[in-house]
């Protein structure tokens, strides 16, 4: 019987982290803030066939991978199951049968050792990849968070609360990187080839700014710096003109980062915190590293960056977030479904 009545929490717990919510069918193990195995194994390459992840696909390569995957992480943690004192698991958002595999599984390993089940929202798993990097981070602190289905810039009052100070008003930059490689006819996933590309490049196309120049100037915008890119790219086509694909890399690069990096700095200076982090998979960009690294020395704010492998999907993040939860006792129940869309 599944009973968590007599449950103590731990002040340091062994958390097995699940995450399946696109293309990685991730397992990590944390004890504390201390990573004890990280495991991925991702359809990524399958996917690339195709220009880009089919959710069929997706779902059926979770479904062969899920068990594997956790049976490593724990061979590598040199633990059993029966030493874990709680399951996370991706429950949103993301590709709605993906995240019935890992759901199903985390649903079944928690009953199975009698231990509490935490539902991570995907996005907030993003924000917590900082704490696998300075394990003394504490709140408050800003966040940025840019990834292929979100870009917002967040106070991070505590571990549970995060006020969205500004975000984009319809597409994500993840999603604007991997539109122009599809432009560039670079193949998936589109957001690394786009900054290898850029490194040959110039900066020196006048392509309009991702932010939003009118209203509160916290508001960011893709859809109308992808069109740019798709016009200037049409435009040279129908003149029989051949672009420099490195010059639009680097210019599409500035144009989309450099307002975030620069909202994030004096967001920090206007509330007064002395800390700026960062997550999701636009953080794993060298331009984005280097800009946002400069940008926090030059005004006097400490900078903490997950490692390029925690800005990607995996599980670590959502253990890491599965954390601040189960010290907070928040446990899902048994019958909690998952959800392609949920808010941050």
């Amino acid at each position: 019987m599944y009973d968590l009545s007599n449950y103590e929490i731990k002040p340091e717990p062994i958390i097995l982290g699940i995450e399946s919510s696109c293309d990685e069918t991730a397992c990590a193990i944390i004890k504390g803030r201390k990573i004890l195995a990280d495991r991925i194994i991702s359809s990524a390459s399958e996917q690339a066939l195709y220009g880009g992840v089919v959710p069929e696909i997706a779902s059926r390569a979770h479904t062969d991978a899920v068990d594997e995957v956790v049976a490593l992480a724990l061979k590598d943690a040199g633990i059993s199951a029966s030493e874990v004192d709680a399951v996370a698991v991706t429950y949103g958002a993301g590709l709605l049968g993906a995240l019935l595999v890992g759901l199903s599984f985390a649903k079944a390993f928690a009953y199975a050792n009698n231990i509490p089940l935490i539902a991570v929202n995907h996005v907030r798993g993003h924000m917590a990849a900082a704490y696998l990097d300075d394990i003394d981070l504490k709140p408050p602190f800003i966040t940025l968070l840019a990834s292929g289905g979100h870009t917002a810039i967040l106070h991070t009052k505590s571990y549970l609360e995060a006020e969205v100070l500004g975000g984009t008003c319809d597409d994500a930059c993840g999603e604007a990187f991997d539109k122009v490689a599809r432009v560039l006819g670079l193949p998936y996933p589109g957001g690394p080839n786009v900054q290898r590309m850029a490194q040959n490049g110039r900066a020196c196309i006048d392509f309009p700014s991702a932010l939003v120049r009118h209203g509160d100037g916290m508001t960011f915008s893709y859809s109308g710096l992808k069109t740019a890119i798709i016009n200037y790219a049409h435009n040279a086509s129908q003149k029989g003109e051949e672009i420099n694909g490195a010059d639009v890399a680097a210019s599409f690069q500035k144009a989309a980062i450099d307002p975030l990096v620069k909202k994030t700095v004096e967001c920090a200076i206007s509330r007064g915190v002395t800390c700026v982090t960062a997550g999701g998979g636009v953080v794993a960009n060298d331009y984005l590293r280097s800009s946002l690294t400069t940008a926090c020395k030059a005004a006097g704010l400490k900078l903490v960056l997950p490692t390029k492998r925690y800005c990607t999907d995996n599980a670590a993040m959502i253990a890491a977030e599965g954390l601040s939860q189960y010290l907070a006792g928040n446990f899902a129940p048994m019958d909690i479904n998952a959800k392609a869309a949920i808010k941050l």
